[in-house]
């Protein structure tokens, strides 16, 4: 079986390719990390399984999805950080899914269902199972988050978090947290997805993993070596990298 793992991250795409080293498949396994090395490695190379993370750095995989015109077609599995409207796709059965951090038992259990399936019944559900998908993604695309709100879940409840209240968004794993004067929440929603749905005159990306609110800025302080930190309202101390710093300068006119 040709096998094909499309992830930015090079240490999800080594514990898929870990994972699938426990199973006895006969595997051709190839590695891409990102939507366009993607699209031309799947044109090439034609796998059987494509393992698809959902946000790529330059494209999603629904995208990455549009350029499988061959036959056989192959199966797809996405790997995914977030639960948000994908998953509705995703719940709908149109294709499997793994959702990150996600255990051994649902990795395997996922390649058992891929074993069962000939290329026979690939190729009959396919087309459908694909047109499904795309249009519960472009509607869930339409629907738009309430602009003042984020839900939380915490248990049995959900917290709707006023946007206003965030003093910054940083990185923790496949979770982000999202800190506020007298709180912290963690929520499954990747820094990429938050960038994209929060208003950008008020917010602002200084580092790969951290989210600033632009309103609780408190000082920016500058060191020896052209670098800067920023000191926001509740205390917190936050580095400006090198690759967003001329733009946050700029965002502030300085």
């Amino acid at each position: 079986m040709k096998i094909l793992i499309v992830d930015d991250e090079a240490l999800a795409r080594k514990r898929v390719l870990m994972l699938l080293e426990e199973t006895n498949l006969s595997s051709d396994i190839k590695e891409c990390a990102n939507g366009k090395e993607a699209i031309s490695t799947i044109k090439e190379y034609r796998p059987d399984l494509i393992f698809l993370d959902v946000n790529l750095k330059d494209m999603t995989g629904f995208d990455v999805l549009k350029s499988i015109d061959f036959e056989p077609k192959p199966t797809v599995i996405f790997v995914t950080a977030y639960d948000s409207h994908a998953i509705k796709a995703f719940d709908f059965n149109a294709f499997d899914f793994l959702l990150k951090p996600f255990k051994d038992e649902r990795f395997f259990k996922t390649i058992e269902k891929v074993r069962k399936l000939t290329h026979t019944e690939r190729d009959l559900t396919f087309e459908k199972r694909f047109e499904e998908l795309m249009k519960l993604h472009e509607n869930n695309n339409q629907e738009s988050r309430p602009s003042n709100k984020i839900p939380i879940k915490q248990g049995n409840k959900t917290i709707l978090l006023n946007i206003q209240d965030i003093i910054y968004i940083s990185a923790s794993g496949y979770y982000a947290e999202l800190i506020t004067s007298n709180k912290k929440y963690l929520l499954r929603e990747s820094l990429k997805n938050l960038d994209d749905v929060l208003d950008n005159e008020q917010f602002f990306r200084i580092h790969r993993s951290t989210i600033i609110n632009l309103d609780f800025i408190s000082e920016i302080i500058h060191s020896n070596y052209s670098e800067i930190d920023i000191k926001m309202t509740e205390g917190s101390l936050l580095h400006v990298s090198k690759s967003h710093k001329k733009d946050f300068l700029k965002k502030l006119g300085l």
